[in-house]
């Protein structure tokens, strides 16, 4: 496996302690001072990140659906008014890079069009994340591709043969080029039977030499955890401040708390999984003599 390095010194992949990501997208709901409390959140818990999401409005969103009216927290308003309340412009993103770094938390962002490429661009970020639903828009990863940054893939709501298509598209363009893959089920919150978190195990076999990874949106902790267990090497959890804020994504989101114990439970299995070499340790000596009736020459003095 080839390990990815971020501009930040962390290296994913195997061997390294798995990259965790707090995703925030837009759990902010188009407030500065929420984002800057769920950074600080996410750095209390110990997280490697947190990832926002980065869209220009008028790029994403289909025309028929501008004018449609929408209640929201600041009253009724269009939907492509909605979108635009909700993202951040150079002011807000500028004030979250100077926060990051003094917190020590690396931070990035998951860009759903071009245009929203060159506007992250201007912060350097440490890698570029392919949201699910973007996974076959070629234009966009072939603009990723050309800032030579770091690119995790999530692969949510798709085939084999579109997952086996993008990866052959970005290794035609480098074949070389630093690639991470997250196994995804893009449904929000996921039920625990459409997990299928075995797929971590058979992406790792399909890309031997790619950082396997895995981005969830179910609402326990166990699974994300069993996904590390099986060999995910990063995961990402949507995060945020209250579950009972507006906002779609909330429901699906792990809150401060419950980031803090994912962290230290993936910790702890990291620490659990040892080598894999047997052996005797000092505390299991006096239960041996204790209990067994024939100990080895080696212990019995």
């Amino acid at each position: 496996m080839k390990n990815v390095t971020l501009s930040s010194g962390k290296v994913i992949g195997k061997g390294q302690p798995c990259y965790i990501i707090a995703e925030i997208g837009i759990n902010h709901n188009g407030s500065l001072d929420v984002a800057k409390q769920l950074v600080d959140e996410g750095a209390n818990a110990k997280a490697d990140a947190v990832k926002f999401q980065k869209r220009t409005p008028e790029l994403c969103v289909p025309l028929d659906q501008w004018e449609i009216q929408r209640d929201t927290p600041w009253g009724r308003m269009s939907y492509i008014d909605y979108k635009r309340k909700t993202e951040f412009g150079n002011l807000e993103y500028s004030a979250i890079d100077q926060h990051a770094k003094q917190r020590g938390i690396d931070w990035f962002a998951s860009p759903w069009d071009v245009d929203s490429v060159d506007f992250l661009e201007h912060f350097s970020p440490v890698l570029y994340k392919l949201a699910s639903a973007s996974l076959t828009d070629l234009e966009l990863i072939e603009k990723i591709l050309h800032t030579g940054r770091p690119l995790m893939i999530s692969t949510g709501m798709s085939t084999v043969k579109e997952i086996t298509d993008t990866v052959a598209f970005i290794k035609n363009f480098d074949e070389n080029y630093p690639l991470m893959i997250a196994h995804s089920t893009s449904a929000y919150p996921c039920k625990p039977e459409e997990l299928n978190l075995s797929m971590i195990r058979t992406l790792g076999e399909m890309f031997p030499d790619t950082p396997i990874g895995y981005s969830g949106h179910e609402t326990g902790l166990a699974t994300t955890v069993a996904a590390v267990a099986l060999g995910a090497t990063f995961v990402e959890r949507h995060f945020t401040l209250d579950r009972a804020m507006w906002g779609s994504d909330h429901a699906a989101s792990v809150e401060p708390q419950g980031l803090a114990r994912l962290v230290k439970d993936i910790r702890d299995v990291e620490i659990a999984a040892g080598d894999g070499i047997k052996k005797v340790y000092e505390a299991e000596i006096s239960q041996m003599k204790k209990l067994r009736k024939h100990i080895s020459a080696e212990y019995s003095v």
